[in-house]
């Protein structure tokens, strides 16, 4: 039997090594996954949402949502050699998933509602449901309602026409403002169970403790899964844009000016905002203050959840963004001022879609009804 030669061997030893460090490696990030993983989603949440949560700074300027995570934050996450097209690179793992199919948008979330159930002994007409309509509650409430039990639900509000023979009252659990507490469900459990009582109807009460608890870790759940994105179009050495450039910039480009003091690009199909366009400062524009406001930049922000087709999105976003930066001479950077590459931008590409798989993965369709009401 001829010897064998000892590159090979040397070879043969080399291979057998790089396959056990791979596995090594692979198992040592598996344990890292599961330890983050158990505590966010296997135990019962206990932590208050104002100690867990990063409100969003966009350049200077406060972003609301207790829920949402900062862009620098989404930013600083990604370093700029991290190559596009591997959203792995971006989230370590998908969380485990508390929340089943997606909602049709019309029906009860069971998921992320606190769903009551009322089953009147007569049909109601929806002129005697106006009390209930018309009560406030700390978080979004939604009465839906059936004409006989196999047909579909309907939202009630003035324009319905009844009567109804089945009816749901449903308040979401989470949204950016939190988590909804335990005072909050009973006040909404009691004040649906005094309505149903002239009613006539029989109506079948959650636990609220249970309810708080759900509440709890949806939200932090859904704080995973927050994030928005944002590009810096920044003077150099400390130069200012007059508001009237920019606004004649940003018109031109497709942006409207909203009351909520940002342009806004809107999707003229649907009328959705995909993106939108933030002072640098913390000042809203307006169409009198953009006639004297000078500013060294304006932010572009995606907010992943709320958009259909997030990735496609953020490319016309990352356009409209150099196409912006060329036209006012400025730089193109994070919310460190760091210049965005391409390869940085490839980056955060992949964490959108790295994002916008996750959500999905949790039954969350970006865009969707169920998305516009977690992240709102």
């Amino acid at each position: 039997m001829p010897a064998l030669n000892p590159l090979f061997i040397a070879l043969l030893i080399a291979g057998a090594l790089l396959v056990i460090g791979v596995i090594i490696v692979n198992w040592l990030q598996e344990r890292r996954v599961r330890r983050r993983i158990d505590p966010a989603f296997r135990k019962p949440a206990v932590a208050s949402r104002d100690t867990d949560r990063v409100e969003p700074m966009l350049g200077g300027a406060d972003a609301s949502g207790a829920m949402a995570t900062s862009v620098q934050e989404a930013n600083d996450a990604i370093p700029d050699d991290v190559p596009a097209g591997e959203p792995e690179a971006q989230i370590e793992a998908l969380p485990e998933i508390p929340v089943h199919a997606e909602s049709d948008g019309i029906a009860p979330d069971d998921d992320i509602e606190s769903v009551i159930d009322l089953q009147p002994q007569q049909p109601i007409p929806t002129k005697a449901l106006a009390g209930a309509l018309g009560m406030r509650y700390e978080k979004p409430v939604r009465w839906m309602g059936k004409r006989a039990p196999g047909l579909p639900w309907q939202t009630l509000d003035g324009s319905a026409s009844g009567p109804w023979q089945v009816l749901a009252a449903c308040m979401l659990l989470a949204n950016r403002s939190g988590a909804a507490t335990r005072e909050e469900i009973d006040a909404f459990l009691r004040s649906v169970s005094q309505l149903a009582a002239p009613l006539n109807a029989a109506a079948k009460l959650p636990d609220a403790a249970a309810e708080a608890a759900r509440a709890e870790e949806l939200d932090r759940f859904c704080a995973d899964l927050d994030v928005q994105i944002g590009l810096t179009v920044l003077k150099s050495d400390m130069g200012q844009i007059a508001g009237t450039r920019l606004r004649g910039v940003a018109e031109a480009a497709g942006f409207k000016l909203t009351p909520a003091g940002q342009f806004d690009f809107v999707q003229d199909e649907t009328g959705a905002t995909l993106f939108s366009l933030q002072n640098y400062r913390q000042e809203p524009f307006s169409i009198e203050n953009l006639r004297a406001l000078t500013t060294p930049g304006v932010v572009f922000i995606l907010d992943v959840p709320r958009v259909v087709d997030p990735v496609r999105v953020f490319d016309q976003m990352r356009l409209a963004a150099k196409r912006m930066t060329h036209t006012l001479e400025a730089v193109l950077v994070d919310d460190n001022r760091r210049a965005l590459t391409d390869a940085s931008l490839s980056a955060i590409r992949g964490q959108v879609q790295a994002t916008a798989a996750a959500l999905r993965e949790a039954h969350i369709e970006p865009g969707s009804p169920r998305a516009l009401r977690l992240f709102g």
